[in-house]
């Protein structure tokens, strides 16, 4: 018995390994010092910041997974991990300076996890991150073969005076609401369900409401705003932000209200999607729920002054190329903050 028996296939780890660090090495930043294959990754902060505050944050894509097996489709899932890891640190004014992944299956394929990383890669090049390390496990009988699950880590930096803590909200700033691409990496365990075990359809099933097939609708990759709101970092008129992901609007623009606030945002102030009506209708979902459980169309919340809102908002459309959309405005209210819908027109 040898440890290959034992379902551990030594050589296509170290193939894999061969693989990742071309795709790793091109991500690299000025400030990397080691090398794929070290113990630790080494990076130097330098001169970038003279009172840097590092933000960290680490997250995964959840039962988007499940989709990438089903399609045979991985590199999308790698975009998706660090473009949801960059979002979550810029909306404290970060920007990201490396990234560190996890990836662990039953039986290790060198074309998968050069695929899944080569996402990754993409992404951090896009983003000016370095891929930076990362670790790859086999657990024979611990996966079911052809999965995985992904796990990834981020550190950026911001100067200490820069910090967009939202403390500065106040009762009528105004709500700017920037499109997403989809369901971005949240609520797929109801897309799924009311999918796949609902309407028993494929990821090859042709929809024509979507005008796509149910994978390609699914598997869009998650939008990173780092390029929409780096420019605007270390300026006066964003006061808050808020990544919409699990939770929804409801949950997570809260995160970012001091207390005293309520956040009021007005349905019908931006378009649905048709992915999100398609699912609501067919799965007979409650409104409450789908607010709860997907972005809705909306992953990204700017809060503003509402003498800086319009201006403010016809910038992001013109340097992100998608919509954006006043939503709604911030209200005083008592206990935890919250948000309050009113119902649209």
């Amino acid at each position: 018995m040898d440890y290959k028996s034992a379902g551990v296939d030594i050589d296509a780890g170290n193939e894999t390994v061969r693989r990742i660090r071309t795709l790793a090495r091109s991500t690299f930043t000025p400030g990397v010092l080691s090398d794929i294959g070290s113990f630790g990754g080494l990076f130097q902060l330098g001169g970038r910041f003279s009172d840097a505050v590092l933000v960290a944050s680490a997250d995964g894509v959840g039962t988007k997974l499940r989709v990438a097996f089903l399609s045979g489709t991985h590199d999308t899932v790698g975009t998706d991990l660090v473009n949801h890891c960059v979002n979550d640190i810029l909306v404290q004014g970060a920007e990201p300076l490396f990234f560190l992944d996890y990836l662990s299956t039953g039986r290790l394929s060198p074309e998968v996890a050069a695929s899944i990383v080569g996402g990754m890669a993409q992404a951090c090049r896009e983003n000016g991150c370095a891929l930076l390390g990362g670790e790859t496990a086999e657990m024979p009988g611990f996966y079911a073969d052809g999965e995985y699950d992904l796990a990834g880590f981020i550190v950026g930096g911001v100067e200490r005076a820069r910090i967009i803590d939202g403390k500065g909200i106040a009762p009528g700033d105004v709500l700017i609401g920037v499109a997403s691409s989809g369901l971005h990496t949240n609520g797929y365990s109801l897309a799924r369900h009311i999918i796949f075990d609902g309407l028993k359809l494929s990821v090859d099933s042709v929809v024509p409401e979507l005008g796509r097939t149910v994978g390609e609708a699914l598997l869009e990759p998650h939008r990173s705003y780092l390029p929409l709101i780096r420019p605007l970092l270390g300026g006066t008129r964003i006061k808050g932000m808020a990544h919409i992901t699990g939770g929804g609007i409801t949950d997570n623009l809260p995160r970012t209200l001091p207390q005293g606030t309520h956040a009021q945002v007005r349905l019908g102030s931006w378009d649905v999607p048709a992915v999100f009506r398609w699912m609501q209708d067919a799965g007979n979902v409650p409104q409450d729920d789908m607010l709860r459980t997907f972005n809705m169309g909306v992953g990204l919340v700017v809060v503003a002054a509402a003498d800086d809102a319009d201006a403010l908002r016809q910038d992001l459309v013109a340097r992100g190329g998608f919509d954006a959309r006043i939503i709604g405005e911030i209200v005083a209210g008592d206990g935890e903050p919250a948000v309050i819908y009113q119902p649209g027109a």
